[in-house]
């Protein structure tokens, strides 16, 4: 069972977005999927509530409520949408079971600040020191042609740990999700856009390179 977990102590970043169209990628390509949802908010699994009964069935799990303990043994994938503001021994429990974590941020001076010193405690979990989970950031609803957008793009080359992508601010993410479905569920003709700035994520998220 492989268990990919979107991560930010920064709320607002786009982490159910991530997790939702993480979720939707791998059950579209025939995967037996559950998505976690740490966040009594439950973004994620409101989205599981608005997912049609003739697409590829993901199954919800209220992390909030009792962690992994309800994912289904059958999950060949675990992906869990974390909470905000988790820290300490919040944040060491949560990466327990996690082997790839995705880390999102936003084009903003604060959101990068707060991303580098939460990722100076991710990599001091100690799971993460020993290496096995893998960490990689994702440049999220960026805006082309902005300044702040070039200082996220250089901020995260500079960070020491992988940057595989970066997805633009688009209604896409808006329609998708109101139906409960996902970024490569659109139509192409909609969509082809955010398909091909998903490609690099979701070629490192299946390769070894993702994997302790």
């Amino acid at each position: 069972m492989r268990h990919i977990m979107v991560l930010n102590a920064k709320g607002g970043c786009g982490k159910s977005t991530l997790a939702t169209n993480i979720a939707s990628y791998f059950a579209t390509e025939g995967a037996n999927v559950a998505l976690a949802d740490y966040d009594p908010q439950r973004s994620s699994l409101d989205w599981i509530d608005r997912r049609p009964a003739n697409r590829p069935e993901i199954h919800g799990v209220s992390a909030y409520e009792g962690g992994l303990r309800h994912v289904p043994r059958s999950a060949d994938i675990v992906v869990s949408d974390a909470p905000a503001r988790s820290h300490g021994p919040e944040l060491t429990d949560l990466v327990r079971h996690a082997e790839t974590i995705v880390v999102p941020v936003l084009p903003s001076t604060i959101d990068m600040q707060a991303t580098a010193n939460f990722l100076k405690e991710l990599k001091s979990v100690g799971r993460i020191e020993r290496k096995q989970a893998k960490i990689a950031t994702v440049a999220n609803r960026v805006r082309d042609n902005t300044l702040i957008w070039d200082e996220l793009d250089e901020y995260l080359s500079k960070t020491r740990v992988p940057y595989i992508a970066a997805l633009r601010e688009a209604q896409n993410y808006i329609r998708a999700y109101t139906r409960g479905i996902g970024i490569f569920e659109l139509p192409e003709y909609l969509a082809w856009p955010d398909w091909e700035e998903w490609e690099p994520l979701t070629d490192w998220l299946r390769t070894k390179r993702s994997q302790p």
